[in-house]
């Protein structure tokens, strides 16, 4: 079937930032909780183990429920998605609240709420993901996915001394609160502004096929076109490879630099920043003309930033430091036309499987790389995966150019559907 191109409005920019300035508030919120029941199940328990299963739950509704997730944002009403997902993360933060406020809470009330908000944020992120695209024109997709990685990087930058500093002035029940009001500022514009919703093929929606054989449509969908099938399998080495290097962050910081706290608080600080002026420089900017060339050449310093990491000699600390702040520039500038490019190329009625799909594998991978990163970097040595992972990004970001599946991409994409 031949689809038209989505006509977006050209006041297009009141209707979305309303809406992208709530949930805004709302992620800021999310953090500030996250920080505060961090803290809490660090304080309580004093357990690696116990913080590891926290990570655990709060990944497993993505990878189990992300693909279901996604068939059902793209069958329903994407704005009531948005505001039921809210609604549920708000709701569930409530129960936690009463918990704390009549001391009765336990690390499993923890982990259960945990993974409820998860299985919002399953729901949530693919509809609002999939929405972008009918409420932003293409040329400006860029620009957006670049002011969220902006906005990524300031949330891990000012969340967590806010967190530390409410948490020595409020209980944690009344920081709880604060994501509660801020899930209310992300509903609030979603019953003044409507979110566009992609026309279905007809004849699929007669047949009104099930969720599984919604879920076997988007494998389909991404298998027939190889360049989309390089880039997740690019997406999914490349997550493989660093996610492990954020969580020995700590360990290379103590045990190779000799360093305390303040240097590994000033590290990830030096992250944060380099998220904000990557995001800035991405949106201000735009990327080149085909966004791919400005994700591989962001995966390429992604990979150097990571080796300047590993290669820093234990004496000169500001090394590491500059070399995370260039991790941090480059993930905006990979990720963000990587997005752009996956909500305008592919089909509209597909975006909340499709994205879906690729979040749950990205997911799930990370869990591998950190259960393989562990035992050999005590084998070997910590700086070890720095050296490989940091080469071996760099080398999958200039195979990226000399694979014509994945440079062509942007010139053999399907046209859209239409909207309503």
């Amino acid at each position: 079937m031949q689809n038209s191109i989505p006509s977006v409005p050209q006041n297009w920019t009141r209707r979305f930032f309303t809406i992208w300035t709530g949930q805004a508030f709302s992620l800021f919120g999310s953090a500030l909780v996250q920080f505060a029941l961090i803290w809490w199940l660090t304080q309580r328990s004093g357990s690696a183990t116990v913080l590891a299963i926290a990570t655990l739950v709060g990944m497993l509704p993505q990878i189990l429920i992300g693909p279901f997730a996604g068939a059902l944002v793209d069958r329903w009403n994407r704005r009531v998605i948005m505001i039921l997902a809210d609604a549920l993360i708000a709701a569930s933060t409530l129960v936690l609240v009463w918990l704390f406020a009549s001391d009765r809470v336990q690390i499993w009330h923890v982990y259960a709420i945990l993974a409820v908000r998860a299985l919002g944020t399953a729901f949530h992120f693919p509809a609002m993901s999939a929405s972008t695209p009918l409420m932003v024109p293409e040329a400006q997709l860029t620009r957006v996915n670049g002011l969220n990685q902006t906005l990524q990087g300031i949330n891990g930058l000012i969340a967590p001394p806010v967190g530390a500093l409410l948490i020595g002035v409020l209980p944690t029940q009344a920081i709880l609160l604060i994501d509660v009001a801020t899930a209310l500022l992300a509903i609030l514009p979603l019953f003044f502004f409507s979110v566009p919703q992609p026309v279905r093929d007809e004849n699929k929606t007669e047949s009104k096929p099930n969720l599984f054989q919604d879920v076997r449509e988007a494998f389909n969908y991404i298998r027939s076109w190889p360049g989309l099938v390089a880039i997740i399998f690019m997406a999914l080495f490349l997550n493989f490879l660093l996610v492990p290097t954020g969580a020995l962050l700590p360990i290379l910081v103590t045990k190779h630099f000799n360093k305390g706290a303040l240097e590994l608080g000033l590290i990830n600080s030096a992250e944060g920043i380099g998220i904000i002026a990557g995001g800035i420089l991405l949106s201000v900017w735009g990327g080149f003309k085909k966004k791919i060339v400005t994700s591989m050449i962001g995966v390429i310093i992604l990979g150097i930033s990571v080796l300047i990491v590993g290669l820093a000699p234990a004496d000169v600390f500001p090394l590491a430091v500059a070399g995370i702040f260039l991790t941090g520039a480059a993930i905006p500038i990979t990720n963000g036309p990587i997005g752009a490019l996956f909500q305008s190329m592919i089909r509209n009625d597909m975006q909340g499987r499709v994205m879906s799909l690729v979040n749950s594998a990205a997911t799930a991978i990370s869990p591998l790389g950190l259960l393989i990163a562990g035992p050999l970097s005590d084998a070997l040595g910590i700086r070890v995966w720095f050296w490989a992972g940091g080469l071996i990004c760099a080398l999958i970001g200039l195979a990226g150019f000399l694979i014509p599946a994945i440079m062509n991409m942007e010139s053999n994409k399907e046209p859209q559907t239409n909207i309503v």
